[in-house]
């Protein structure tokens, strides 16, 4: 068996125009909406990057996982490792990092968080020394960030952590609790903002650093 470390997965979707954050391009455009989710992920592919854990980018559509179209060779190849998310919904893309990757605990973030911060992702770490899932609640009822010791999980628990799921609706992260044992230790970070429509967007911009 190789040597543990911890894993940062970072989901990412091709940022092409008409393809990325569709909700939020119903209410300000799909070209301001693509603006949005480039700047918001390059800027947390630049802040996420550090010694203390080895980072993924599982990509979608698979395609664009082999290569540095869209965020530079600075990232890709040295401080990021990339793979295709695979088929199937959110719950079984992310249940393979968690099942495949080599041995450590894993925490998976999206990219389109602009308040998450490097502190965020070595908090979870943290709690996963002690917890056996940490989770970073949003503010709609989802999640933006997930994390599993792995060492301890089961492989039909590995099946089922996200069956069942309502994706995208206030029930995720209720659904997504409701299927980790009862007996199961979970840590909670602070709560985050997805930024999902015209109004989470200009709350964000309002907030924003100058």
């Amino acid at each position: 068996m190789g040597a543990r470390q911890n894993h940062l997965v970072i989901f990412v979707r091709a940022p092409r125009i008409g393809a990325v954050k569709r909700r939020l391009a119903k209410d300000i455009g799909a070209y301001a909406a693509w603006r949005f989710y480039r700047f918001a992920t390059a800027a947390l592919l630049r802040r996420a990057g550090d010694p203390r854990w080895r980072c993924w980018l599982a990509v979608t559509p698979d395609g664009f996982a082999s290569g540095p179209r869209f965020w530079g060779t600075r990232f890709w190849g040295g401080r990021y490792s990339g793979f295709g998310q695979g088929q199937g919904d959110l719950g079984r893309r992310m249940a393979a990092p968690v099942r495949d990757l080599p041995p450590g605990p894993v925490v998976i973030i999206g990219s389109d968080i602009p308040d998450l911060r490097r502190e965020h992702i070595a908090d979870a770490f943290a709690a996963l020394s002690a917890a056996d899932f940490v989770f970073g609640p949003a503010a709609d009822g989802g999640y933006w960030l997930i994390g599993c010791k792995r060492r301890s999980m089961h492989e039909d628990l590995r099946r089922t952590l996200f069956r069942g799921v309502r994706w995208s609706t206030r029930h995720a992260l209720e659904d997504t609790l409701a299927n980790v044992p009862p007996h199961r230790s979970v840590a909670f970070l602070e709560t985050l903002h997805d930024i999902d429509t015209g109004e989470d967007f200009a709350a964000w911009r309002k907030r924003r650093p100058k």
